[in-house]
């Protein structure tokens, strides 16, 4: 038999890969199908367990297939090609891949034969992956792959051409955030041609952001950045901001989704300083300047309700620092005990003018800094404050903030010492692992400590002028212990999901083990989540530095202003479809259908009668099939999932086993 990585790559005449044809390839309903099989070894994922070859050989006898091959990595160029030879050349006009996970590559695979000229559904999966390899070893897993395969091809043999559900779709997106992701994503979509509103809770703008001093490696001041950025969002005319907001009605689908948002009262917090600067001319108390970049009236002392009728979704809700527990490492209960975000606030404005660093108006002559608090915490060794889980995660960019803030302190006030005490430094990304030289070029002195055995920080009982005593062993030492006077404990504490669990509940979004929310792939769909239209920019989904938070909020941006643009969106087929006539309208397919407002029972004339029949609304369909379960009468099915298909498949699975 062939096998696909044997092949040479067809020359571009051979295949004409850049003709696209305009008409889809409709194969003759009446012409027997033929099945291709196409085979991944996935690198070894797949072949060090299963016997591909053998599999391969087994897929040829099976019902309706004419072509088998194997490929190194099917879904390459090379491997696709494979496919797209085979389908002009009127070899196969049905597709089965056996290959990894559906949810990576069924998209990749379904452009394969768009590209070929076929249409996209003329395809099924088998996972030989996940379902195989992975969990069996040896000929049960051959036998496993070879009755999955089976079923596929049976199935793949009674597929019909399907065509996407067009639905039209809003030209407007929204934020909700205006943390610095929140802001790029709505800059990136407004410059594309897509209306914008930003929703952000408080009565500030720039989140964490603006707390900052200053940004590493550039050394850039964090102000200034996040000002551009403010000032090209609001003086932007297609975009619009709603401070004091929150989402707190959700409904629709991608493309057509509305959002009930109750905006103010400002709660007496006090007015957003970025705002102000950005302003121009006098301004009253109070008021805030809107998108437009102009003065707008005060925030609403009452709470009002909008309605916001949007086609993309874009999730920039942020982070929150790591709250440290009480007496954890003496934090709220030693006062010369801070985190690493209060001790940054201490330090901006300072102009270096004294050659020590204060802090609340006493010298600081030495300082600790503490890392992975709140970050990496280990079951057994660290424990979850209550009704908190802990996080066994990194959070990535602690160490460079803390290495940082040291080499800030060192060179504005030289006279101020710092020991630095860790467990790993992990300064992640271009230009950060210089801060950590530089730190120990500024004399920045290391300790470094295991897990299970962190400093002690603690009152010092020495006729010393520094309040506490921290206690380490030290591994550089090989275990010395070793006590350090010090003025001030900084803790480097980690990053937290904010706390939007009711956006969670109301849009039901995946979130992980971690409490972030989770995208559909991290490699593949980096910044999209499951649901269609939903997307994901910065730290809400995973601890970022700005220049990973800004990119992936570029990205959320292209994302849905790809899907906007056209003014309509093309959902997948796989939805519920009745047979009116033999649909008796019992109701049961209602009562059963799992999506609101997917099924409805509506009055029809039938032989000069008003019956009711199941109507299906496709937008709302999940493709479950919990309809086709209760129907009485057999009246209902999925496209790309009938009953007849599952009875192919469930045939083939039988006769392989009896076999």
């Amino acid at each position: 038999m062939e096998a696909g990585y044997e092949c040479k790559v067809p020359e571009q005449g051979d295949m004409q890969m850049k003709e696209v044809q305009k008409q889809q390839v409709q194969p003759n309903a009446s012409e027997a199908k033929k099945v291709g099989v196409y085979i991944c070894h996935c690198g070894g994922n797949i072949s060090d367990h299963v016997d591909v070859e053998a599999l391969c050989e087994r897929a040829k006898l099976a019902p309706g297939v004419t072509v088998a091959r194997t490929n190194m990595f099917m879904c390459s160029d090379p491997g696709q090609e494979l496919i797209i030879r085979d389908l002009q050349e009127g070899k196969v006009d049905r597709i089965v891949v056996a290959s990894c996970a559906p949810s990576l590559h069924e998209t990749t695979f379904r452009s394969t034969l768009q590209r070929a000229g076929f249409n996209p559904y003329l395809y099924e999966h088998a996972n030989i992956r996940e379902q195989v390899s992975w969990v069996h070893h040896g000929q049960a897993a051959t036998d496993k792959a070879t009755a999955l395969v089976a079923a596929a091809a049976a199935k793949a043999g009674r597929l019909e051409p399907l065509e996407p559900i067009r639905m039209d779709a809003v030209r407007h997106a929204t934020v909700i955030g205006g943390g610095f992701a929140g802001l790029q994503a709505a800059k990136d979509l407004a410059a594309r041609g897509i209306a914008v509103t930003v929703i952000e809770k408080t009565p500030f703008l720039g989140g964490y952001v603006a707390k900052l001093d200053t940004v590493s490696p550039s050394n850039e001041k964090a102000s200034e950045l996040l000002s551009r950025l403010a000032e090209d969002v609001m003086k932007h005319p297609d975009i619009t901001i709603y401070n004091c907001a929150q989402v707190t009605g959700f409904e629709g689908y991608v493309g057509n989704f509305k959002l009930k948002v109750s905006v103010g009262p400002a709660n007496g917090q006090k007015e957003d300083p970025l705002l102000q600067s950005l302003q121009s001319g006098e301004k009253k108390p109070g008021e805030f300047v809107d998108s437009f970049g102009v003065v707008g009236g005060p925030f609403p002392q009452e709470a009002t309700d909008i309605s916001i009728e949007t086609g993309g979704i874009i999730f920039a809700t942020g982070f929150k620092p790591y709250q440290p527990g009480l007496g954890e490492y003496g934090y709220g209960q030693l006062p010369q005990v801070v985190t690493l975000p209060e001790a940054i606030q201490g330090l901006k404005g300072g102009n270096g003018s004294e050659p020590v660093w204060h802090w609340r108006n006493r010298p600081i002559r030495n300082l600790a800094i503490i890392h992975c608090v709140g970050s990496r915490q280990i079951p057994g060794v660290h424990e979850a404050a209550e009704g908190k889980t802990l996080n066994e995660y990194c959070s990535r960019t602690c160490c460079s903030a803390s290495l940082n803030f040291a080499n800030q302190i060192r060179e504005k006030y030289p006279a101020t010492r710092i020991f630095d005490f860790y467990r790993d430094i992990r300064t992640y990304g271009r230009g950060q692992e210089e801060i950590y030289q530089l730190a120990s070029k500024n004399r920045v002195l290391f300790f470094r400590f295991e897990a299970d055995e962190p400093p002690l920080v603690d009152v010092n009982g020495n006729a010393s002028d520094s309040p506490l005593l921290v206690t380490v062993k030290d591994t550089l030492t090989f275990g010395e212990e070793v006590q350090v006077p010090v003025d001030l404990v900084v803790l480097a504490v980690g990053m937290e999901p904010s706390g939007i669990q009711d956006l969670v509940e109301m849009m039901k979004l995946p979130v992980g083990e971690d409490g972030f929310l989770l995208e559909v792939h991290p490699k593949l769909r980096p910044v999209e989540l499951p649901n269609a239209g939903l997307l994901l920019a910065g730290t809400c989904q995973a601890p970022m530095d700005m220049g990973e938070t800004s990119n992936a909020a570029s990205a959320a941006g292209v994302k849905v202003s790809g899907l906007l643009v056209k003014g309509f969106v093309e959902l997948d087929p796989f939805v519920a479809e009745v047979d009116l006539g033999k649909c008796t309208g019992t109701g049961a397919c209602v009562e059963a259908c799992l999506g609101d407002g997917a099924l409805k029972l509506v009055e029809v004339e039938a032989e000069g009668n008003l019956v009711k029949k199941a109507q299906v609304s496709p937008a709302f369909c999940l493709g479950c099939g919990a309809c086709v379960a209760v129907c009485p009468e057999n009246a209902i099915n999925i496209k790309g999932w009938t009953l007849k298909q599952y009875e192919a498949m469930v045939d083939a699975i039988v006769s392989d086993l009896a076999a």
